[in-house]
């Protein structure tokens, strides 16, 4: 229908453009020349083969740190932000807060392959990241992420309090929720517009994920055998939940975006990873009275970002020692803001080394 631009779905206008530009001026040589420059492995893991970048920091004692990346995400969110926390001080910061950087995959994602039977959520990968970081000799590390990756790393630090020293998160998982009734807080006014914001956003945004979550095997089928299909699922949500102002470009570079389009359309990856919503309903972020995520937890709080909960409703279970709101970004802040990020990220790791 004419003038209906982005409000019922990706803009034809827009996607006829972009997918112009993918099959006649996109150069996939010169993006996979920029992914070799990153040292890439792949680990066999519980019997899951595990793809992940390893940088080393360059640094006086770089403190090891894993990055989680989301849907409709990959690895490669966390491209521009890999130097600033592996080198500061070619960026102009100190050398003393360099970190050694280990990026996976999540399962199903990109160079993951898919886990052979069901059962792998957030839950269960935040244990394939605990063998992870031990099998690379790292016995203690900090953990970040946003979208899966706050889940992931939520969990991670949950279950390995002894080995995670710390965790910051720039998305808290829609999912989570404290114990609430008898014996806890009464929600206060602000926690309450809260949780009324994030149920009107999941009416009016939510049905992505309530099919992924429920019926990905059918929707995977017309996504995994159409580039411009894949293209319009992936890129509506870039627009939807960047800080792009009306343009995803003034967010993220259409080479970039196109890369993650790529990496999905070469890998046939878009099944496997929307699984993930389905898998993750089986062990939600639901916390018991008592129980609580014990590491030092960073929360960076992006303009904007899906949801804004405040800080009484995270620290009802998590350990909040930084809260931090940001002056611009949404919610692929490692692409968006990898700059800012990275500095809220070393502040709040350094009083932890």
């Amino acid at each position: 229908m004419p003038g209906e631009g982005w409000q019922e779905g990706t803009s034809l206008p827009w996607l006829r453009s972009l997918l112009t530009y993918w099959g006649t001026e996109f150069d996939w040589r010169t993006q996979e020349a920029r992914l070799n420059a990153l040292p890439q492995f792949t680990a066999e893991i519980s019997g899951q083969t595990v793809h992940f970048v390893h940088q080393r920091g360059v640094g006086p004692a770089p403190l090891p740190l894993i990055l989680t990346h989301g849907w409709p995400g990959s690895f490669i969110e966390m491209q521009a932000i890999i130097p600033l926390l592996t080198d500061p001080a070619s960026h102009g910061a100190d050398a003393a807060d360099a970190f050694d950087v280990v990026v996976p995959s999540l399962p199903g994602y990109g160079f993951s392959p898919a886990p052979a039977q069901p059962g792998t959520g957030p839950f269960e990968v935040a244990g394939l990241w605990a063998e992870l970081m031990a099998g690379l000799g790292y016995q203690r590390f900090g953990a970040q992420g946003g979208d899966w990756g706050a889940a992931v790393s939520s969990w991670l630090a949950y279950r390995y309090p002894a080995h995670v020293l710390g965790l910051h998160l720039n998305y808290l998982p829609g999912a989570y929720r404290p114990p609430l009734g008898d014996g806890q807080p009464p929600l206060s006014e602000e926690e309450q517009r809260f949780l009324d914001t994030l149920a009107t956003w999941a009416e009016q945004e939510g049905a992505y994920s309530k099919i992924q979550g429920t019926k990905p095997q059918s929707l995977a089928v017309g996504l995994n055998d159409s580039p411009a299909g894949l293209a319009a699922w992936i890129a509506e949500k870039f627009y939807a939940w960047s800080d792009c102002e009306g343009d995803i470009a003034n967010a993220i570079a259409l080479d970039d975006l196109l890369t993650n389009l790529s990496i999905y359309w070469f890998t046939g990856c878009i099944g496997s990873s929307i699984r993930l919503y389905l898998e993750s309903r089986k062990r939600p972020l639901h916390f018991a009275p008592g129980e609580r995520v014990q590491p030092p937890l960073g929360m960076a709080q992006f303009p904007k970002e899906l949801s804004m909960p405040p800080r009484s409703w995270v620290q009802r279970c998590f350990n909040v020692q930084r809260f931090t709101r940001m002056s611009k970004g949404g919610h692929f802040a490692a692409m968006e803001q990898p700059q800012a990020l990275a500095e809220e990220i070393r502040a709040f790791f350094r009083p932890l080394r």
